[in-house]
């Protein structure tokens, strides 16, 4: 787990920088593919998964080392093919993982985060799953275990694999030529993200295209049909944490309100959207029918809120990075305090981006055990050890945070109409 965050402490940075190269080209160009509300939520995400991912938080199932001492039938010499086959087996792996979350029920949860948002972007890669607790992605690495692939090397390609899916979800780059026949691009997770009845489950790929050409599940861009994107069930709120959890939510509502034995059983490994039929008819869920017309998620936004909404994603990032820099020094006990504070951090400012009032207690919460944590331990998680002020300026942020939370639910008070959150 500190490989992956060291890692990160490269990604990270290199993402934000794709990121605001995409919204200054929007805004040269006049034609913005951001608004502030929604990619704030969208970074949040992937700030929540990158934690998650990087405490190592979950199940795992059955691991790969295990998997490989237990199958391996025979052992790849040379270099150049062990990496070759290995990438092969994990984007083979991962369409196959891809496939079933748009598929099955019960894995639709950990993936629909990453389709919630109603724009596509570089922010919206971002959007990823902390729900996916049961680590089972090895299984599906059982040709590469077979094959006798060295643990160490899935182990270095898997994360850069999956930093590879970042660059094509964007709108301005159009096609591709040659290259839509070999790799997945830009107008193929296009596609894939739409919402459109042409487009739903296609291009489940993550690197090469030739899967979704071989299984049946390729779809090409269409003028006549322009992409929309989102979920049928619309997420309407900015916390991913809130999101990540919802579809799971409505399927244990589901499991306990019908009265067919065998429905609850089945509802968690039947298609994605089944519900039983007399919950169906007794507990109707709006689902979006037009897609061309349906009214996206907005919150009455005024500039002040979107600029705080911005700095407290920029304050969390800079935190993060903080930790995962003294990932080792901090220990397992106070990376997952760090962790908490976070998440609860994240769930705080998003649930005021969302206008709910019970936000105010979120934020005093936080702002008040922060300042607590630093008056006891002396410290911010050894911040000062860097900078003499540090945990000075870590009270001041837990400060503004509260100061905050009272001026957005209590002082400023809007309209409850819909507006626009660009």
């Amino acid at each position: 787990m500190e490989a992956y965050a060291n890692a990160l402490l490269y990604a990270i940075p290199f993402f934000m920088i794709l990121l605001v190269i995409e919204i200054a080209y929007g805004y040269f160009i006049k034609n913005q593919k951001h608004k502030v509300m929604d990619s704030v939520s969208s970074i949040s995400s992937g700030l929540t998964n990158i934690v998650k991912d990087s405490l190592g938080i979950g199940i795992i199932i059955v691991t790969y080392p295990y998997l490989l001492e237990q199958l391996a039938v025979v052992e790849i010499k040379s270099t150049w093919i062990v990496w070759l086959v290995a990438f092969l087996a994990i984007d083979f792996a991962g369409y196959w993982n891809h496939r079933l979350s748009h598929k099955v029920n019960f894995f639709w949860n950990q993936h629909v985060i990453h389709h919630s948002s109603e724009e596509f972007n570089l922010a919206c890669a971002l959007r990823q799953s902390i729900s996916n607790l049961l680590g089972y992605f090895p299984l599906l690495l059982i040709p590469a275990a077979l094959l006798g692939v060295p643990s160490n090397v899935i182990a270095v390609l898997a994360p850069i694999h999956l930093f590879a899916q970042f660059w094509y979800h964007t709108q301005h780059i159009g096609r591709m030529g040659w290259l839509e026949y070999l790799i997945i691009t830009p107008s193929q997770h296009r596609v894939h993200h739409a919402i459109n009845p042409e487009y739903i489950d296609k291009n489940l790929g993550q690197i090469l295209s030739i899967w979704d050409r071989w299984f049946g599940t390729f779809q090409e861009e269409l003028d006549e049909v322009p992409p929309q994107y989102g979920v049928l069930k619309p997420a309407a709120t900015w916390n991913p944490i809130v999101i990540n959890f919802q579809h799971i939510w409505r399927l244990i509502k589901d499991a306990w309100r019908t009265s067919s034995f065998w429905d609850k059983i089945r509802i968690w490994f039947m298609q994605t959207g089944w519900r039983p039929a007399d919950v169906k008819t007794k507990y109707p869920i709006k689902i979006i029918d037009d897609v061309y017309s349906f009214e996206r998620y907005t919150t009455p936004a005024s500039s002040a809120l979107k600029a705080y909404s911005i700095f407290q994603l920029l304050v969390t990032t800079f935190l993060m990075l903080f930790m995962f820099f003294n990932y080792s020094t901090i220990g397992f006990d106070g990376l997952l305090l760090f962790g908490a504070f976070v998440f609860v951090g994240i769930y705080g400012y998003t649930t005021l981006m969302d206008k709910i009032s019970y936000a105010l207690w979120i934020e005093v919460f936080r702002g008040v055990a922060g300042i607590t944590l630093i008056y006891v331990m002396g410290d911010w998680f050894g911040i000062d050890s860097y900078y003499k002020f540090g945990s000075l300026i870590i009270v001041c942020y837990f400060l503004i945070t509260i100061i905050a939370g009272v001026y957005f639910t209590i002082i400023e008070r809007r309209p409850s109409v819909n507006k626009v959150a660009y």
